[in-house]
């Protein structure tokens, strides 16, 4: 199965907002976070950078602007 690189940005930014959200577990009177927050940040901002990779491709755009100084 391809992965999907909107899907996984999709999935990565709920994960973000539900440990912004405070969403958290007890398990034997301690308490859990799923995840931390810095390492979904880091791959929310890798599969925003793959996303926008595959968008410009698909465009045919090069995913850089040039500039002209004359």
């Amino acid at each position: 199965m391809a992965i999907n690189a909107q899907e996984m940005l999709d999935k990565y930014m709920e994960a973000e907002a539900a440990i912004l959200l405070g969403k958290t577990t007890i398990f034997n009177g301690r308490t859990h976070t799923m995840a931390e927050l810095p390492q979904i940040q880091a791959g929310r901002r890798e599969w925003e950078r793959r996303v926008s990779a595959q968008r410009a491709a698909h465009q045919g755009s090069p995913g850089y602007a040039l500039a002209d100084f004359r």
